[in-house]
């Protein structure tokens, strides 16, 4: 909590947020809190561990964001969200490491590392909007789109084994619309650039789901091993 108010005060201090951006990032924090605290007890896990702990930085990083996203003033703010979603990028390829250095790779290590990936970019295609289309916001909602498509077909939500150019199609989302948010390429070439990787997003989404869909019942019912799907 203490990192989830310092990454409010850094946008607050330099006058980056209204008030009404404060308190989204403030909710964002709560909820991702209230989650995670309900998954530790619910896998008995004795201790945050050090990985988890950097993962839950990052999801401090990411309420910033969501914070500048929400309530920057017209004109302000861009600076200071590019450098808060550099750092949790940067990072990010910090907390896997650790993981299997320290001997505590985990399916809920894996699955909150995603997690805050997934919010950071939802975050940051709001944010690139403005500036390359409504259509970037798909890109954000990927994650959440495959989660409601779950619920009406079961079968996506089976596990499926990890795959490097995924990762590092994942890995890009974020560090393209961060690019993007920073304005630094020119409207054409950000357009592009976006564009891109929401072609390698889809594909890889589509892939997953074709292979969902295409695996019999009995190769289902295999259980795979826990696998650290962070990057880095």
């Amino acid at each position: 909590m203490v990192a989830q108010g310092g990454a409010l005060l850094v946008p607050a201090v330099a006058g980056a947020v209204e008030p009404v951006g404060i308190a989204a990032g403030a909710c964002f924090g709560l909820l991702c809190d209230v989650l995670l605290v309900r998954a530790l007890r619910r896998d008995a896990a004795p201790r945050v561990g050090l990985a988890n702990a950097i993962t839950w930085a990052r999801c401090a990083l990411v309420g910033g964001v969501v914070a500048l996203v929400a309530g920057a003033p017209a004109g302000r703010g861009s600076v200071t969200l590019v450098v808060i979603a550099a750092v949790a990028l940067v990072l990010d390829g910090v907390d896997g490491r650790v993981a299997r250095a320290t001997g505590t790779v985990s399916a809920l290590g894996s699955r909150f590392d995603m997690e805050v990936d997934a919010a950071l970019v939802l975050a940051l295609s709001v944010a690139a909007a403005s500036r390359v289309g409504p259509w970037v916001l798909l890109v954000g909602a990927a994650r959440y789109l495959l989660l409601l498509a779950t619920l009406l077909v079961p079968r996506l939500g089976a596990p499926t084994p990890p795959r490097l150019w995924r990762k590092v199609v994942a890995a890009v989302q974020g560090v393209v619309l961060t690019v993007v948010c920073a304005g630094l390429l020119g409207p054409p070439i950000d357009e592009g650039v976006a564009l891109a990787a929401a072609l390698a997003l889809a594909w890889s989404f589509g892939t997953q789901i074709h292979g969902l869909l295409g695996v019999s019942p009995d190769a289902r019912s295999i259980v795979a091993e826990p696998v650290d799907a962070r990057v880095g």
